[in-house]
């Protein structure tokens, strides 16, 4: 297996980026949790997005694409996402089954990961299920933070939504992977 893991792909300005944007959970959790300071803590989520795309865009702009940035640029997502939703379920009840639904995903997709990397020799880039999975979980986050008295109708629409957009990358991303996996053998 290559070394991805070396000092040149590490310290690039979006892996920077990516692991800033892992430093901010625990002050969103504490805007958002301790100090129910919703807008404080929906501008450092709507910041964290902003340093998502920025990374991105560096990254291909400037040659900086690394297979180290691949799995940490995912990981700061997850880390985020999941905590958004733990914290909305302290608010919105419904937020637990998601909850269920976003482990047993990401559970599935570090597996399927793993064993692509292990019998490929490969990390892949995210793909563009993957991308709107997450648009759509940032979208319906800030908007429940931002506007904490939405009717629970509302909260529940969006609640599903994220549910159905998870499900969509889980299939999409099995079916990517297998299909990886079939063409090795």
């Amino acid at each position: 297996m290559k070394r991805i893991f070396t000092k040149k792909n590490i310290l690039t300005v979006p892996n920077l980026l990516s692991l800033l944007r892992i430093l901010m959970i625990p002050f969103i959790v504490w805007l958002y949790i301790g100090k129910k300071n919703y807008y404080g803590a929906a501008v450092l989520i709507i910041l964290s997005g902003i340093t998502d795309v920025a990374d991105g865009i560096i990254a291909r702009k400037f040659n900086m694409i690394s297979d180290f940035g691949k799995i940490l640029d995912p990981i700061a997502d997850k880390l985020t996402q999941g905590t958004l939703i733990i914290c909305l379920s302290f608010k919105y009840p419904n937020m637990l089954w998601l909850i269920s639904l976003f482990v047993a995903k990401e559970f599935v997709m570090a597996l399927l990961g793993y064993i692509t990397i292990r019998n490929t020799d490969s990390v892949n880039s995210a793909k563009w299920y993957g991308k709107l999975s997450t648009i759509v979980l940032f979208a319906s986050m800030v908007l429940m933070i931002l506007l904490p008295d939405l009717p629970m109708v509302f909260v529940n629409v969006l609640i599903i939504l994220c549910g159905a957009i998870l499900c969509l990358s889980l299939i999409m991303y099995t079916r990517f992977y297998i299909k990886i996996l079939c063409k090795k053998q």
